[in-house]
C-alpha cells in the first residue's frame, strides 16, 4: 500500500491586506510538522503542493530536500468571491465566529447552486478536486506529500467516505493548521486513515500552537 499524506498550510494571515501570506506561527508550525515527520521516519519520495504562496510556503518550511510539485487543483476555492456573487458581502475580521458562520451558509449555498455566475462553480470545484487526487497517486511512488487547503481536504475525505455533500464543510471547518489526513492506496483501493491528526501540537510549546486559519 501507498501512502497519501494532506498536510493543510500553516496558519494564513487572518484580517490581513495579504491572507495568503504566512503569519509568523503559520512558518513555525510549518517547521514544526516538517522535523516531526522525519522525527518518526516518515519522509516523502514525492511532493506537492498547490499554487497559493501559503502553500508553497509551507512545504518549503517543512524542509524536505525534494523539488516540489505543483498542481492547482490543490488550491483553495476563492471564497471572497462566492461572498461577492452571493450578496456582496464583506467577510468582518473582528468577529470570527460570524466569519466562520457566513463561510458554512454561503458554501452550503454554492453547493446548491442558489450563488450566481460565481467564478467556479460546485462542479468545477469538485471536478478538479479529483483531477489534483488522481495527479498525485498516479506515480510509482510510495510515500506523497501534498500541502492543501482545508476545503480541499474536507472535500477529498467526504468524496472518500460518500455521504452527503455537506459533509464537505463540516470537516472543512475542523481541519486544524498543517494538519495531516492520511490516505493509504492501491490499484485494490483509495481509503482514509487518518484525519486532522496533530502530534506536532500534543505537548509543551506545541500544544499553544493550534489554529485554524
Amino acid at each position: 500500500m501507498a501512502e497519501l499524506l494532506i498536510i493543510r498550510h500553516g496558519q494564513a494571515s487572518f484580517g490581513a491586506a495579504n491572507y495568503d501570506a504566512l503569519s509568523a506561527l503559520g512558518h513555525q508550525q510549518a517547521t514544526l510538522i516538517g522535523d516531526t515527520l522525519r522525527a518518526s521516519g516518515w519522509t516523502p519520495d514525492r511532493v506537492i503542493s498547490g499554487t497559493l504562496t501559503r502553500q508553497v510556503d509551507t512545504l518549503a518550511a517543512m524542509g524536505f530536500a525534494i523539488d516540489p510539485e505543483r498542481h492547482a487543483g490543490f488550491n483553495e476555492y476563492d471564497f471572497q468571491d462566492l461572498l461577492r456573487a452571493r450578496s456582496n458581502t464583506k467577510i468582518s475580521s473582528d468577529d470570527r465566529k460570524a466569519h466562520f458562520r457566513l463561510l458554512r451558509e454561503t458554501v452550503h449555498a454554492w453547493m446548491r447552486g442558489e450563488i450566481p455566475d460565481p467564478t467556479e462553480t460546485w462542479d468545477s470545484f469538485t471536478t478538479r478536486v479529483e483531477a489534483a487526487r488522481q495527479f498525485a497517486i498516479s506515480s510509482d511512488a510510495k510515500r506523497v506529500l501534498v500541502v492543501s487547503s482545508g476545503g480541499v481536504i474536507g472535500q477529498m475525505v467526504s468524496h472518500t467516505l460518500g455521504g452527503p455533500v455537506e459533509n464537505m464543510m463540516t470537516l472543512n471547518l475542523q481541519i486544524k493548521n498543517t494538519a495531516i489526513t492520511r490516505f493509504v492506496y492501491s490499484d485494490r483501493g483509495f481509503h482514509l486513515h487518518e484525519f486532522n491528526s496533530t502530534p506536532h501540537f500534543a505537548n509543551g510549546e506545541g500544544a499553544k500552537m493550534i489554529s485554524y486559519s
